[in-house]
C-alpha cells in the first residue's frame, strides 16, 4: 500500500498494521490474543482465508473502523486454512465471519461483507458508545448534506476533520474528492485520487468519483454550441451524436436531468445505436452521480421502461 490522503488532503503514508490494536492470530495465542485480552479491551475476531472474494472487501474497511475507535477495541485476524482445528471449535461455517468478544466470551457477531456504516455501529455496540463511531456518522452524514448543497468550503472541512480520526475512510475520501471537484480544484482532486491505493479505489464511493473527474475533465462547452446541439436535434431527432454531445454540454453545466433525457431519447428511438454509445454514456453518468441521487434513481425507472416495453 503506497499513499492515501491526510486530514488536509496531502499524501501520507498510510499508518502501520496497526500495532497491538490489529494483529494476525492462530489457534496458539487465541487464549492470549482474544480470550485474555477481551477481559481489559472488546476483542473482535475476523476470519478469514486468502481465497475469499468478500474478506478482501471486508478486513480493510473492519481495519478502518477499528483504527478510527481510537483503542476502544482490538482486531485479530484468523486465517481459518491455517487454523481449520480453531474454525471447527468456533462453528465458523462461511467467511468472512466475524466475532466480538468481551470479558472472555463471544458477545456479537456478523456474517459476510458490511458496509462502512455497519461496521462502525457493530463496533459501537460492542464498545457500548466507546468508540466514537456515531460521532463521525454525524459529521458524513452534515458533511453529506453540505456537499448536496453545495457549500463545498464546510463539507470539505468536514471530511478533513473525519479523515482526522479515520485516513482510510473510503466515505470520507470521496466526499473530500467532490468538494475539490466542485470547487474547481480538479488538477489537485486527480493528483489526491492517483495517490490511493488500488484495493481502495474498487469501492463504489470512488469509481463514483473517478466517472465525476472524467467528466468533469472534458472541455468547457459554449452556450453557442449547446444552441447549435439543440437545432440539430431539432432538424434530425435521430442525430444520436448530437444527443450525445448534447447531454455531455448539459451535464457540464449541471444539468443532470437535462444530460440523462437526451440518452434516454436517444436509447427509446435506437438502443443498438453505435453499440449502445448512449445506454454507455448514460451507466457512465449513474457512476459519477451515485446510487442515491434522486436523479439517478428515476432514470434507471425510466431506463427499465424503456428496455422492457
Amino acid at each position: 500500500m503506497s499513499t492515501i490522503l491526510n486530514a488536509h488532503g496531502l499524501a501520507a503514508t498510510p499508518p502501520a498494521a496497526g500495532g497491538d490494536l490489529i494483529k494476525d492470530g492462530s489457534q496458539d495465542t487465541f487464549m492470549v490474543d482474544v480470550i485474555e485480552a477481551s477481559r481489559d479491551t472488546p476483542v473482535i475476531v475476523d476470519f478469514w482465508a486468502p481465497w475469499c472474494g468478500p474478506c478482501k472487501q471486508l478486513t480493510p474497511a473492519i481495519e478502518s473502523a477499528v483504527r478510527a475507535a481510537g483503542g476502544a477495541v482490538k482486531l485479530v485476524k484468523i486465517n481459518v486454512d491455517e487454523n481449520q482445528e480453531l474454525a471447527g471449535q468456533l462453528r465458523i461455517q462461511s467467511i468472512p465471519t466475524v466475532y466480538a468478544f468481551k470479558d472472555g466470551q463471544p458477545v456479537d457477531g456478523f456474517a459476510g461483507a458490511q458496509p462502512e456504516s455497519e461496521l462502525r455501529a457493530f463496533i459501537d455496540k460492542v464498545t457500548a458508545g466507546a468508540s466514537g463511531g456515531a460521532a463521525i456518522d454525524a459529521a458524513l452524514a452534515q458533511a453529506d448534506a453540505l456537499l448536496a448543497a453545495e457549500d463545498f468550503e464546510q463539507a470539505g472541512a468536514l471530511f478533513q476533520q473525519v479523515l482526522q480520526q479515520d485516513n482510510r475512510s473510503v466515505r470520507a475520501i470521496a466526499g473530500f474528492l467532490r468538494c475539490m471537484v466542485g470547487a474547481g480544484r480538479l488538477e489537485q482532486a486527480v493528483m489526491m485520487y492517483d495517490q490511493l491505493p488500488p484495493e481502495m479505489i474498487q469501492e463504489q464511493a470512488l469509481v463514483s468519483v473517478k466517472a465525476e473527474m472524467d467528466l468533469a475533465a472534458a472541455p468547457p462547452v459554449e452556450a453557442s454550441e449547446v444552441a447549435n446541439l439543440r437545432a440539430k436535434i431539432e432538424a434530425n431527432p435521430k442525430d444520436h451524436q448530437a444527443r450525445l454531445d448534447l447531454s455531455e454540454a448539459l451535464y457540464k453545466s449541471k444539468d443532470k436531468e437535462g444530460a440523462v433525457d437526451q440518452l434516454l431519447e436517444s436509447i427509446r428511438l435506437d438502443r443498438a445505436w453505435n453499440e449502445a454509445a448512449a445506454r454507455q454514456a448514460l451507466l457512465k453518468l449513474f457512476e459519477a452521480m451515485g446510487p442515491t441521487d434522486p436523479v439517478t434513481q428515476d432514470a434507471r425507472r425510466r431506463l427499465s421502461s424503456i428496455l422492457f416495453s
